[in-house]
């Protein structure tokens, strides 16, 4: 894990020890999704029209292509198949790994795995 992430959750969870996330307001409620206080309001209509038309970050993009290769090598029998799959998720795993390396902590950890037990199998080269 992660040094920050395992420092967060250290804090977090101490935090919860003490009762410090007790009694918050709106507690038991559903969260407000589509809350845009945050976003500079010139910039609120712009933000709704490309969420409307299904526009995502690319790192968003990048991390449900990861998934979908994943689940991809998951189901293919051909072991040169899942060789080139398994390079591919490599590349994106590494290029999301640039933009921001906490939203590709467990992709790699997956990948390891899946890496171990192709290699179990016998390499296809």
């Amino acid at each position: 894990m992660n040094l920050w992430t395992e420092l967060a959750e250290k804090a977090i969870l101490e935090a919860q020890a003490r009762g410090e996330f007790d009694n918050l307001p709106g507690a038991g409620k559903p969260l407000n999704l589509e809350d845009d206080t945050c976003v500079p309001p010139e910039l609120r209509m712009a933000y709704t029209v490309l969420k409307n038309a299904g526009f995502v970050p690319p790192e968003v993009a990048e991390q449900r292509e990861i998934r979908s290769l994943i689940e991809c090598l998951e189901r293919e029998s051909d072991p040169a198949r899942a060789l080139r799959q398994m390079r591919l998720l490599e590349v994106r795993i590494l290029k999301a790994k640039l933009r921001n390396p906490l939203l590709t902590e467990e992709n790699s950890r997956y990948f390891d795995k899946i890496v171990a037990r192709m290699t179990l199998a016998g390499d296809p080269t």
